[in-house]
């Protein structure tokens, strides 16, 4: 089984992906965000650390569970808080997906294990994944998406753009380059190429050109 990473700026076009890799392959898919809101639930180890480092009753519902807009709200504010967030958050999402690779390797249903999360490369998961794919898609065509999808003002979507790790550095770090600026066909057959390739671990980088 193998474990490739996929990742790429927000607006990208990746959940289309994704559905297409789950439909058409062996495949698990996980979406780290969603595998971090379930560990942020009360009950976990995660969330009683969260609950003591963030003690504010204004954070939290009347269930329990974390007001996620007031603490979004918080942290993007403080970049201190952010930062312990982060601390408590991160390291128990990589432990469980760690856990959840092996499980699915000792298994032996599927052909790939697709992890799906935003800071790939600033989390290290170049150290654990066989590999990462980078969806590069314009900013134009993100902008347009995130207008449309999300409602997003240009001034969101300008400071959303400039939080993100640059071009080339995404290029640095992933082995594939799937360009999703063209059809879903266009992509789709280059993902085919992608993980096709997926199984030499010595083949060479598959880098479709995005400009």
């Amino acid at each position: 089984m193998r474990f490739i990473g996929i990742t790429g700026g927000v607006g990208a076009g990746k959940s289309e992906l994704l559905h297409y890799i789950e439909r058409e392959f062996s495949a698990k898919i996980l979406l780290a965000d969603e595998l971090a809101h379930k560990l942020m639930q009360p009950g976990t180890e995660c969330y009683a650390q969260i609950r003591e480092a963030f003690p504010d009753a204004e954070l939290y519902l009347e269930t329990g569970s974390l007001h996620t807009g007031k603490l979004a709200a918080v942290i993007f504010s403080d970049a201190k808080k952010r930062d312990r967030l982060n601390g408590i958050v991160h390291p128990a999402v990589k432990q469980e997906i760690l856990r959840l690779v092996e499980e699915e390797r000792q298994n032996g249903v599927y052909s790939y294990f697709i992890l799906e999360a935003a800071l790939l490369i600033e989390d290290g998961y170049d150290q654990i994944c066989d590999e990462l794919w980078y969806i590069c898609t314009s900013k134009e065509k993100r902008r347009s998406r995130l207008k449309e999808s999300r409602g997003y003002s240009d001034e969101k979507i300008d400071a959303v753009f400039a939080s993100q790790i640059s071009e080339e550095k995404y290029r640095r770090y992933c082995k594939v380059v799937i360009n999703n600026n063209g059809t879903l066909e266009e992509s789709f057959h280059q993902i085919r190429n992608a993980l096709k390739a997926s199984s030499d671990r010595e083949a060479k980088k598959l880098n479709y050109d995005c400009k």
